[in-house]
């Protein structure tokens, strides 16, 4: 099939700028639709990070390179590989939060994303055909907007965070951006701004749940495992009562990702070990408690607790070190409205003499004397000098995680925890943070952040064929991040640099192919697993196949 030069030009797949050569343009009938110079593509990068610089805020940066996604995925990705660090926070988390709940408003261009429609799932074959338009598509990430990062419901606007995963898996591990698809479900919204917003562009109802919402989902993932025989499909920001669901449902029939129950798990993992290797301590000696009980904190809670059954505790006696508290106080058996991910870790009153006062995140600190405190609240402030004091008391080096994002929801900034520890805490924040000094010491702050852990996972599994993603694979990634850390180091990270994303990611996949073949779940035969590895990366440049074919 012949595309015609309009459609080489405005396909990003295919189009190269002016570095399309004098030969290219004769040949592909280019001529005169382009300014005479022929550029190389360290020309056109740094050509237009001179004109990303004159952005005056970051939500223009971000829209600047949303069009040169949309436009040269070449070019983009070259950038991207050559400035991940400054780019990632405005790609990703924080910014991409801005244009997603302005998505609507600023909407030019689809940027090659699938949009099904749970009023039509009768056409969701047809749309995912018409979106890969022939590609071999080996990963998808999928939304339905109803958890957005903390800012909640943001509908079919959702689409974004599946865009935005899918270029740090490319930019981070080198997943070849021809062979990926974002995907948004449009069950509805309960964002009353948006249902009353002239120019929403998803669908103006309430979020639809239960059968029909359950039957929308398995049509999809059925179809999609039909055209895509291959692929790795990864579940991001699902609601609370349906994201866990989902992934029990499917994680032992086929190669399936949540990462906000998983990949936060597998960060807050890594950091754990790596604050380990700097205080010498034993992972089974801590006492650990989540502040926030929703999908993300259950499953990082889930996560620690498989590592404790991993290094040989018995399960009844892991349970005992573990402690959840939401908006009402500690979690206990005998709440009503219990998720099933909170049940097992949920208390007994007797265990607390003055139970029915530990309401609140101070009394169940005060209470338990956890060593660890991560927090998924989105609750801003909530890890006060009080409770980074009563921790510091009870332990030698307190690991202390706020991980709620965007800026403005975490539980406490880094600089105030390490103040108020005098220099004990050891810390890991869901957002950048910038080095504190303290006492003469430059106290680097660990940024856990799922970019660490997620495009590495996927490639090693997509390259290790795995028929399935196991708590072994999961637990090697988690290994291979966490034993980076430098204990010797005073002030060192709890986790590696997100300015190194890219040799982490390739740490991770040779890791987590690793364990696929040694539980022998690859469905292909594997030789050499680094070179599998290596093999399905891919390098942002231009080829010189004819653009036109």
């Amino acid at each position: 099939m012949t595309n015609t030069p309009e459609q080489i030009l405005n396909n990003p797949f295919l189009n190269k700028g002016t570095a399309f050569t004098s030969a290219e343009r004769n040949a592909l009938g280019l001529n005169g639709m382009l300014p005479p110079a022929v550029q190389t593509l360290d020309q056109q990068v740094k050509q237009t990070y001179a004109q990303y610089q004159s952005k005056g805020s970051d939500l223009e940066k971000r829209i600047f390179l949303m069009t040169i996604f949309n436009t040269n995925h070449v070019l983009f990705y070259k950038l991207f590989s050559e400035h991940v660090y400054e780019f990632m926070p405005i790609v990703y988390d924080p910014t991409i939060a801005d244009t997603i709940e302005n998505y609507s408003a600023l909407f030019t261009e689809p940027q090659n994303a699938t949009y099904l429609n749970i009023d039509d799932p009768d056409h969701i074959e047809d749309a995912l055909r018409n979106s890969a338009d022939g590609r071999d598509i080996r990963l998808i990430v999928v939304t339905d907007g109803e958890g957005i990062l903390g800012i909640g419901d943001w509908g079919t606007q959702g689409v974004d965070i599946a865009v935005g995963k899918l270029m740090v898996y490319t930019a981070a591990a080198g997943i070849d951006p021809s062979q990926v698809l974002p995907v948004v479900l449009d069950v509805g919204t309960n964002n009353e701004a948006l249902l009353n917003d002239d120019l929403y562009l998803g669908l103006r109802k309430k979020r639809v749940y239960g059968k029909q919402y359950h039957a929308f989902v398995d049509k999809f993932v059925a179809t999609a495992e039909k055209l895509f025989p291959k692929l790795y499909l990864h579940f991001e920001d699902f609601g609370r009562s349906n994201a866990a669901d989902i992934l029990n449902q499917y994680k032992d029939q086929i190669t399936v990702f949540n990462d906000d129950i998983q990949g936060t798990g597998i960060i807050v993992l890594a950091g754990i070990l790596g604050a380990l290797n700097i205080s010498g301590e034993k992972m089974t000696d801590q006492v650990y408690m989540s502040f926030g009980a929703g999908t993300a904190g259950a499953g990082i809670t889930q996560r620690i607790y498989e590592e404790y059954i991993q290094q040989g505790m018995d399960p009844a006696e892991a349970r005992k070190h573990f402690y959840l508290v939401d908006k009402q106080g500690l979690l206990f058996d005998d709440m009503p409205d219990l998720t099933p991910e909170q049940k097992p870790f949920a208390r007994q009153r007797s265990e607390f003499a003055n139970a029915d006062q530990l309401t609140n995140l101070a009394a169940a600190v005060k209470a338990v004397h956890p060593t660890i405190l991560v927090g998924t609240s989105t609750v801003p402030g909530t890890f006060t000098e009080d409770i980074v004091k009563e921790m510091t008391a009870n332990t030698p080096r307190p690991i202390i995680f706020p991980l709620s994002n965007p800026t403005k929801l975490a539980e406490a900034k880094a600089a105030d925890l390490i103040q108020w520890s005098a220099g004990k805490a050891l810390v890991a924040t869901g957002i950048p943070a910038a080095p504190v000094k303290y006492n003469g010491v430059t106290y680097e702050i660990g940024q856990a952040n799922n970019a660490l852990v997620y495009p590495g996972l996927g490639l090693g599994t997509i390259a290790s064929t795995a028929r399935l993603l196991t708590d072994g694979m999961i637990s090697a990634a988690a290994h291979s991040l966490g034993g980076i850390v430098d204990g010797s180091q005073s002030g060192a990270a709890v986790l590696p640099p997100v300015s190194k994303l890219s040799a982490f990611s390739q740490t991770v996949a040779v890791a987590t192919a690793k364990e696929a073949v040694a539980e022998k779940l690859n469905q292909e035969d594997i030789k050499d697993v680094e070179q599998a590895v290596t093999a399905m990366k891919w390098t942002p440049a231009y080829t010189t196949e004819k653009a036109g074919e």
